[in-house]
């Protein structure tokens, strides 16, 4: 079985596209073969990596395509998955499914022996595409940036995580915190990081390493390309790597070969 992940929080801009990015990369280039997933209509990964697939997550749900058919392949260990605006065209097929909570479970699971690693980028709210996803990957890694609201929506996904855990009868956990966006200098960073302490201690959800600002990462999306290309000794880099090889200590399929190096991850 692959290791399956999804990043996500109920609150956009808190670095999640780009945290599923370095991680979906990063595994790749450790050799791991890596379907990294766009399960938000506003399709960042196809802007981003500039990729014009024929097909997207919406034909692979809706229609039924093969896997094959819809995946971009970036890389021999790379493949993307990607959303356009009909993703939300997806989400309304899923509800009219019957046991709609596990459709994308029981699509994607005739493919789990293709991948290693399963990466969903989710949308920002919570709906039925992110709840198929986190009944399948039934592990969520939450980013949060250091603002008040960010942390809010960290709080509420893991309440949902519970929530949905309950209602389907699947164990469904937070697996770890991952701080964004931060800069030390700022009054709102000192509350914040007080705040998702409260967050580790009252759900038992580790804090991993956190990503302080950088301008790499926004110059590198500007760049269309992947961080490690773009700068791979730039601090946010580094704080990724080290993140993620905190996280790869917490997840059950984490292996010392699947760390990150400040040199091998991404955007």
């Amino acid at each position: 079985m692959p290791m399956k992940l999804v990043v996500a929080n109920q609150r956009g801009g808190v670095g999640k596209t780009v945290t599923s990015m370095v991680l979906g990369h990063s595994l790749s280039l450790k050799g791991k073969k890596t379907l990294l997933i766009d399960a938000d209509s506003q399709g960042s990964l196809s802007m981003i990596l500039r990729l014009r697939p024929k097909h997207y997550l919406a034909d692979f749900i809706i229609r039924r395509f093969d896997l094959e058919l819809c995946v971009e392949v970036v890389s021999p260990t790379l493949h993307v998955l990607c959303s356009n605006r009909q993703t939300a065209d997806a989400e309304r097929h899923i509800g009219n499914e019957l046991a709609r909570e596990r459709v994308l479970e029981d699509l994607l699971a005739r493919y789990d022996s293709a991948y290693d690693a399963i990466v969903i980028d989710a949308g920002p709210s919570i709906g039925q595409m992110q709840t198929c996803a986190m009944v399948y990957a039934q592990q969520v890694l939450i980013p949060c940036n250091m603002d008040l609201v960010s942390v809010s929506g960290a709080a509420a996904c893991m309440q949902f995580c519970e929530v949905l855990s309950r209602a389907v009868r699947t164990p469904i956990r937070s697996v770890a915190i991952l701080p964004t966006m931060v800069d030390r200098r700022i009054g709102l960073t000192r509350i914040s990081r007080s705040l998702l302490a409260e967050l580790e201690a009252r759900y038992s959800v580790p804090l991993l390493n956190e990503i302080r600002t950088d301008a790499s990462v926004g110059k590198a999306t500007q760049a269309r390309q992947f961080l490690s290309d773009f700068d791979p000794r730039c601090k946010a880099m580094q704080d990724y790597s080290t993140a993620f090889e905190q996280l790869m200590e917490i997840l059950p399929h984490g292996a010392s070969n699947t760390k990150a190096s400040s040199t091998d991850t991404s955007a």
